[in-house]
């Protein structure tokens, strides 16, 4: 028997996709597309890099695996999360296990990159990743972006560049807002699901600078049996003046979001009709966040600064193995963080010639301090705390430095060398077990090594090699005595290295862009810090090697193509036999896409992202299963309205967003618990609909 809520849902499905595809044909036909109707010029990004991917890297990049995108790249693509936006790195992927409020889960070439371990963020400068976090080390929550004012990502893979260290193994990329826009805009949008936004933003000249003020607030329930209920609330306030080569700007940004969450639940109780497919089995979970960020930077000609400051909250409730531990009351948890961070950056940039070869020496810096309030583990019942497993003061300060230099050996053959140091120190206060606390410090030198060959005028040729790390959670260098049972654990190191190697080709010929790479990367440990147990969990040393893909090209003037294919091998490293495979490293990753941009103020997008099955236990017994989904975007302007439709999921796919193996307890099962797979399923097919209007 159908039950009545199945029913309606599938209806509404039915509805929905009706709709979209009957909105979609209106917006497609000659008749909407109305000749008479320009593009409008006034358009609030008319001065804003358009096809960053078609911008030439040849000459000016020094591997294959790195590039640009534009505005326009990502104007009219849908999104079904911010997080999404990293999408926009060929070969990463975004998920989510949890609630929209919390940061992403991501993949990149063979990693589980969890929250944001070993891939760098960054957003106006400002490092993003936050280490020695409640829930995850190099936690990269991205939900206080607003995709609208992204200006440029540049993206690169590998540890082959100088100015980042910390999560920068698998890859950097780098957000860039604007300062400003061409018009003020409003905009509402409304969707599946209960889903409801609104923006407003728009600039003015003030002091002989320009002010950029939005404001962007979010409602959601999701298509969860517990309604999500998002209520996320975004603003960026930013001053800049001054020229292309002198200039400085400064910006505040807040966001604010709380949200209930389904977490992953077992394959066992879906399948066994305990809970539905959107249905969840402990309703007390969900989190709060808070962000509020001060970021000025400045060019001084050759010379690059960067100063932030931010304070920040965390809070989330968890349960992802319900009675396993406590059959009585369970084994929900929280997780928090409280603290303010300050750090800064210089670059500076010189050229000259050394012998008769031109040079271009790069020199800077970094420093940064956690100063983390309070950071703690908690047992919870029904989302309210119930006791203390760990809880800590922690202090964690580093300093970077790096030089670069890049000669051009011949007109087509450039060499760059390059060398970082980097030095952490911490102090842990613990709270509950003062055996656990502790000061110490760490440091990394990381080498690092580039060769660029123009082959012709449309070809070049890449060898890289670098050295980088991922630092560890400094909770995990102190540690003595696992706070939960009681035994003795071994610490981890602060600082953990990464080697890699890469070959590659980049093709440019007038609209077509191609580059291929492969690569070779190694992890001395994956020593991590477990906060769901407090404790630490030691993984062995890793090996991945790979090649990808990527295509950008425009065969007319209103049809622009990219594509990006990835396939990995990822091991650990002198292990028993059987035992080497690393659980969720996605083998294979393919995206692709299409923007259609006739004229008469159309534009349409379709996008496909597909990755590959991935083991979930080291001898890779058990796997999961591969995920494809397709998201349609169109999009009509006419003067000063601009109306758009996003339908997410288009063939309402039934696939899993990630998959876990392990041991769980429902209530009636045997003590020792049962292993399963643990899925978060997609969303399923969802509509929304905008309007903006350019005043």
């Amino acid at each position: 028997m159908i039950s009545p809520r199945f029913g309606q849902v599938a209806v509404r499905r039915r509805a929905a996709f009706v709709v979209a595809v009957g909105f979609a044909t209106l917006l497609l036909s000659p008749a909407a597309a109305d000749p008479g109707i320009a593009s409008d010029p006034g358009s609030e990004k008319s001065d804003i890099i358009v096809y960053g991917r078609s911008i030439a890297q040849i000459g000016i990049a020094t591997s294959g695996s790195q590039g640009v995108v534009g505005y326009r790249d990502l104007e009219d693509r849908p999104l079904g999360r911010v997080g999404e936006l990293v999408e926009n790195v060929p070969g990463v992927i975004a998920t989510q296990h949890s609630g929209t409020g919390k940061a992403n889960q991501y993949f990149l070439r063979g990693f589980n990159l969890d929250h944001g371990t070993d891939f760098a963020g960054f957003v106006d400068g400002v490092p993003v990743n936050l280490r020695t976090h409640g829930h995850g080390q190099g936690y990269l929550d991205l939900n206080f972006l607003i995709p609208e004012l992204v200006e440029r990502i540049d993206y690169r893979k590998g540890p082959y560049f100088a100015d980042v260290g910390d999560f920068s193994a698998a890859g950097t990329v780098r957000f860039e807002t604007v300062d400003r826009l061409a018009t003020p805009m409003i905009e509402a949008t409304a969707g599946s699901y209960g889903y409801y936004r609104a923006l407003a933003a728009g600039s003015g000249a003030v002091g002989g600078g320009d002010l950029l003020v939005a404001l962007d607030g979010t409602r959601s329930n999701g298509p969860w049996d517990l309604n999500e209920d998002l209520r996320k609330v975004n603003a960026l306030v930013k001053y800049s003046q001054g020229t292309a080569e002198r200039n400085w700007d400064l910006g505040i940004t807040g966001y604010h979001a709380r949200w209930n969450s389904t977490d992953q639940v077992p394959e066992r109780a879906i399948a066994s009709g305990l809970i539905g497919r959107f249905g969840n089995i402990d309703p007390a979970l969900g989190g709060r966040t808070t962000r509020i960020g001060l970021t000025g930077n400045a060019r001084l000609g050759r010379t690059d600064i960067n100063l932030y400051a931010l304070y920040y909250r965390f809070l989330l409730t968890s349960n992802f193995t319900y009675f396993l531990n406590d059959p009585v009351n369970g084994d929900e948890f929280q997780q928090r963080d409280r603290r303010g961070q300050f750090g800064g950056s210089v670059r500076h940039a010189i050229d000259t010639t050394i012998g008769g070869v031109p040079i271009t020496f790069v020199a800077g810096g970094e420093g940064r301090w956690d100063h983390i309030g309070r950071i703690g583990l908690y047992s919870s019942i029904a989302g309210l705390t119930s006791g203390t497993v760990r809880q800590d003061k922690v202090d964690e300060y580093s300093g970077g430095v790096y030089a670069e230099g890049t000669a051009a050996l011949t007109d087509r053959l450039r060499l760059t060398l390059g060398l970082r140091g980097d030095l952490y120190g911490y102090d842990v206060r613990a709270q509950t077990l003062a055996a656990n606390g502790g000061r110490g410090s760490d440091g990394m030198l990381s080498p690092k090594a580039a060769l660029a060959w123009r082959v012709t005028d449309m070809v070049e040729l890449y060898a890289n090699y670098g050295e980088a790390f991922h630092s560890n959670d400094v909770r995990g260098a102190s540690i003595r005595i696992d706070p939960v049972t009681g035994d003795p654990v071994d610490r981890v190191p602060v600082l953990v290295k990464a080697r890699g190697y890469e070959l590659g080709a980049r093709a440019e010929y007038r609209r077509f862009t191609l580059s291929l790479v492969g690569y070779h990367l190694s992890l001395g440990s994956e020593l991590v810090f477990v906060g769901d147990g407090g404790t630490t969990e030691p993984n062995d040393a890793t090996r991945r090697y790979g090649a990808e893909a990527t295509l950008f090209w425009r065969p007319t003037d209103w049809l622009a193509l990219d594509a990006a294919g990835a396939i990995t091998r990822a091991r650990f490293h002198d292990v028993t036999p059987g035992q080497a495979r690393i659980p969720n490293s996605v083998s294979e990753v393919i995206s692709a896409g299409a923007t259609l941009d006739p004229g008469g103020g159309f534009t349409g997008s379709l996008r496909v992202r597909h990755f590959g099955a991935a083991p979930l236990i080291e001898d890779g017994s058990v796997r999961s299963r591969p995920t494809t989904l397709v998201n349609l975007g169109a999009y009509r302007s006419a003067g000063r309205f601009k109306i758009g439709l996003d339908v997410l999921n288009l063939f309402d796919a039934r696939d899993a967003d990630i998959t876990y193996f392990y041991a769980s307890r429902l209530r009636g099962e045997p003590a020792e618990g049962v292993e399963d797979r643990h899925i978060h399923p997609v969303e399923p097919r969802q509509v929304r609909v905008s309007l903006r209007y350019r005043l």
